[in-house]
């Protein structure tokens, strides 16, 4: 079974750091491009970042580009974000997917 598991959504200071996980399992990770998407309140959802197999040539969308770093770990089967510099507009639902299978989603609250 396809399972792609989100963590590491907080509450959070504006200007502050927060890294967000992603497990995966039932496909080949390892040859996967995985991303992170967001879901902002009364917007749609947002294409935050892309990373390929090998890790090489990134994605970032224009709003977190220069913030947010994705990583991954074939090994563990996880794909991280971190998230720099945080701001109120980065206050969503982020999810992680293959592209076919999405988690639940991990709530990140950026207030003071």
């Amino acid at each position: 079974q396809v399972r792609v598991v989100e963590s590491g959504g907080a509450l959070a200071q504006p200007g502050g750091p927060l890294k967000l996980s992603c497990v995966a399992s039932g496909f080949t990770f390892s040859r996967a491009t995985m991303i992170w998407a967001r879901r902002v309140p009364g917007q749609g959802l947002e294409l935050v970042s892309t990373i390929t197999p090998d890790s090489n040539d990134p994605y970032y969308s224009d709003s977190v580009k220069g913030r947010f770093t994705i990583s991954r770990d074939n090994a563990k089967k996880t794909v991280y974000l971190q998230m720099n510099s945080l701001k109120p507009e980065d206050t969503g639902l982020y999810y992680c997917t293959n592209g076919w299978s999405w988690g639940q989603g991990t709530q990140v609250t950026v207030s003071s």
